[in-house]
């Protein structure tokens, strides 16, 4: 890693005591023996994590997300405007880390904080919806529909495997709905349960493998399911990239840069794990518009 003279690490200042401190001592020492000023900013309230980004100047070379998908989410957010931009590390500490496992981060702790000091750094794509930036994926149907029923207690207690739980409890509620996928080179109108614009390769931990994937080329893969089946998403989440290439039946895979998704009704669009945002919505991908610390090898 390079000598960094200033950068920030972000974190959850309301996660137990006991196991922050844990995690900071076994991160922040090794970190600090590489980086001139490191200046720790722990969040309170809901927002934080994005109101330190957007605050971030020019003399922070290098922001560190101690968190998982939310937090990365909300950071992509304080930053993917600002027309200088740090490079950003990842150190892993939510439910499932989707993005870092894309990265090939380590998922534990320390060996993440070691990544960063002997990692090298690699272009990404961030796509933009509307006002807002997602990092992972953006989904309507019942990707959305599952992230709006996961209970907090199970997902307090199951982790991980909250998401399959809702995901079971919701399969057959979701009804198809009408949608209409327009891109740079062509529309398509369909009849679906799931609306998947990726960028990641991960969804709850799981590997979607996609032909053609990348997350530096400039282009989503624009994932559409017609069938709610247990079949169907199995499909999904067991891809082989090698010899998986034409989609037929259930399943329909499109690469694009310029996307607009026409819904006939409002929907809940879930954007990397956050319901808050909507359908009908235009994405556009920022090509490499994100430096990232990855792995050197």
């Amino acid at each position: 890693m390079a000598q960094f003279k200033k950068a920030m690490l972000i974190y959850n200042g309301n996660a137990g005591q006991k196991n922050m401190e844990k995690t900071l001592g076994q991160t922040v020492p090794l970190l600090s023996i590489h980086i001139d000023e490191l200046i720790l900013k722990p969040t309170k309230q809901p927002n934080d994590a994005y109101n330190f980004c957007c605050q971030i100047d020019e003399t922070v070379e290098l922001l560190i997300i101690l968190g998982g998908d939310g937090t990365v989410h909300e950071c992509m957010n304080g930053i993917g405007g600002l027309e200088k931009r740090p490079t950003v590390a990842i150190l892993p500490g939510g439910t499932c880390n989707d993005f870092s496992r894309t990265l090939g981060i380590p998922q534990q702790m320390q060996k993440a904080a070691q990544m960063i000091v002997d990692g090298k750094e690699k272009k990404v794509d961030l796509i933009k919806a509307e006002d807002r930036y997602v990092l992972n994926f953006w989904g309507i149907g019942l990707i959305a529909d599952t992230s709006n029923n996961i209970n907090d207690k199970e997902k307090a207690v199951l982790g991980k495997i909250s998401y399959f739980t809702s995901a079971l409890r919701t399969l057959q509620q979701t009804d198809p709905f009408h949608v209409r996928i327009e891109t740079e080179e062509e529309s398509w109108d369909e009849e679906a349960v799931i609306v998947l614009v990726m960028n990641g390769h991960f969804i709850g931990t799981n590997r979607i493998d996609l032909p053609h994937a990348a997350i530096d080329d400039g282009k989503a893969e624009i994932l559409i399911c017609r069938n709610t089946s247990f079949s169907a998403l199995k499909e999904i989440f067991s891809m082989n990239r090698e010899e998986l290439e034409d989609f037929t039946g259930d399943l329909s895979l499109i690469q694009a840069s310029s996307i607009h998704i026409h819904t006939k009704e409002e929907m809940d669009a879930d954007t990397d794990g956050e319901v808050y945002m909507t359908a009908p919505s235009s994405l556009e991908v920022l090509k490499q518009h994100l430096t990232f610390i990855v792995p050197a090898e």
